[in-house]
């Protein structure tokens, strides 16, 4: 007797992708560098203001100009502290939180200025709360990111977050100038508060922690990195770094040349520009207008240095970057004039070019020397940066009350950048891992 069985199904057939090019979807670490680049254009926004409400508060309060530019010195301190302990908190509670909360903190510092009637007020409402807020955002932030989210391509999405601080001055400049001379200052202050308060939810909707979060691996990595798991004591260990990295001669020197590139930057550049033009007759609009245009180039030369920090000795470009900076600023007290000559617009194009590239090339240092704390570092490295602005911020508005003019102060601040220049070609090498 035969046996008749049924003959076993046949194993179904794969789906087959479907033919023709095949649609390749965009990484998830370029949604996380646009969101941060939203979020530090807002505190650039913030961070650029104050350069416009030195005249105003000085003819409505009869503050002297040297209180004034305290609150912006420890607007800055605060925003360079800040920066390594955020770094940690976003190891530890993750970029999401911190990001949402550093916004929302922004926003209430901007909300109360306009409140104030005192300069002890000016202090504790832009130097605390926005310092805190903004310095929460600082680079190290920036560096977090690229350090997470990224293998290729490090270098140019440094510069491009680093260009995105100078993008929200550039966007938002011109029309805060209009503003406050039009409408007044405190409207100008709102306007930077509700930015940074619209903000904060698309941070806490959009921004991710880390690409295993969402099971992906790094842009440009082959596999998935597995998460560091939270590090407890998040102040402990910011601490800890610095006192290991306060033992290597690396540090100083990058501190020490960043120091001076705060100085020369935002300390006297974005805080003592706009007054120092309108002392020559320059209307205020046209000085805002001339920084966005330097904001603009600023843009390309960030973009340019990450580029090239990628492919070059990160030391020689730094060193290259604080030389013509300093040629300019010797240049500049020659170029101001009631109206805008050529000679100008060419100052403009080439400190643009050179303000913010000095970021890139710095943080490559860091990531070379210091590995995985490379962020934390990076951020007390950016402590030196803010504390140089701060010292420049008072000093050029001590200077402006003493001799009525910023002229010395644009000599001493370019002069100062030789020793930058020193203090950059110094670093080593790291030593091959």
């Amino acid at each position: 007797m035969t046996s008749l069985t049924t003959p076993a199904p046949a194993p179904a057939t794969p789906p087959q992708p479907p033919s023709g090019p095949r649609r390749t979807r965009l990484h998830r670490a370029w949604w996380v560098a646009a969101v941060a680049a939203l979020a530090i254009t807002v505190t650039g926004a913030l961070s650029g203001l104050p350069g416009l409400l030195v005249d105003p508060l000085h003819e409505e309060y009869d503050w002297s100009r040297g209180s004034i530019g305290f609150a912006v010195s420890v607007n800055m301190v605060l925003y360079g502290l800040t920066a390594p302990f955020a770094a940690a908190l976003m190891d530890r509670f993750g970029m999401r939180r911190v990001v949402s909360g550093a916004l929302v903190l922004m926003a209430a510092g901007a909300a109360l200025t306009p409140t104030m009637t005192a300069a002890w007020q000016l202090t504790l409402y832009w130097g605390l709360l926005v310092g805190l807020g903004t310095g929460s955002l600082a680079m190290a932030f920036a560096a977090t990111v690229t350090l997470r989210w990224f293998v290729h391509r490090r270098g140019l999405v440094t510069g491009a977050l680093a260009s995105a601080s100078v993008v929200g001055q550039t966007v938002f400049l011109p029309g805060l100038a209009w503003i406050t001379e039009n409408l007044g200052w405190r409207p100008s202050v709102v306007t930077v508060g509700l930015a940074a308060l619209t903000v904060a939810p698309l941070a806490a909707l959009l921004l991710r922690d880390h690409p295993a979060d969402v099971g992906l691996p790094p842009y440009g990595a082959p596999r998935v990195v597995p998460r560091t798991p939270p590090v407890p004591g998040a102040a402990r260990r910011t601490l800890r770094v610095l006192r290991r990295a306060s033992r290597t001669p690396t540090f100083w020197l990058l501190a020490g040349a960043f120091a001076i590139c705060g100085a020369s930057t935002n300390g006297i550049l974005w805080t003592h520009f706009t007054p120092a033009a309108h002392d020559h007759g320059m209307p205020t609009t046209v000085a805002a207008s001339l920084l966005a245009a330097l904001g603009l180039c600023n843009v390309a030369g960030t973009l340019l240095s990450g580029w090239l920090t990628d492919r070059y000795d990160a030391r020689r470009l730094l060193a290259a970057y604080f030389a013509g900076r300093g040629v300019l600023l010797l240049a500049l007290p020659a170029l101001l004039a009631p109206t805008v000559q050529p000679p100008l617009m060419v100052f403009v194009v080439l400190f643009g070019l050179l303000d913010l590239a000095t970021v890139p090339p710095v943080i490559a240092l860091c990531r070379e020397h210091y590995g995985a704390d490379s962020a934390i570092v990076f951020g007390w490295v950016s402590t030196g940066h803010q504390v140089g602005a701060a010292v420049i911020a008072v000093l050029g508005g001590v200077a402006r009350d003493v001799f009525g003019s910023y002229d010395l102060v644009w000599v001493a601040v370019g002069t100062l950048c030789a020793p930058a220049v020193l203090l950059s070609l110094v670093v080593r090498r790291a030593a091959a891992a």
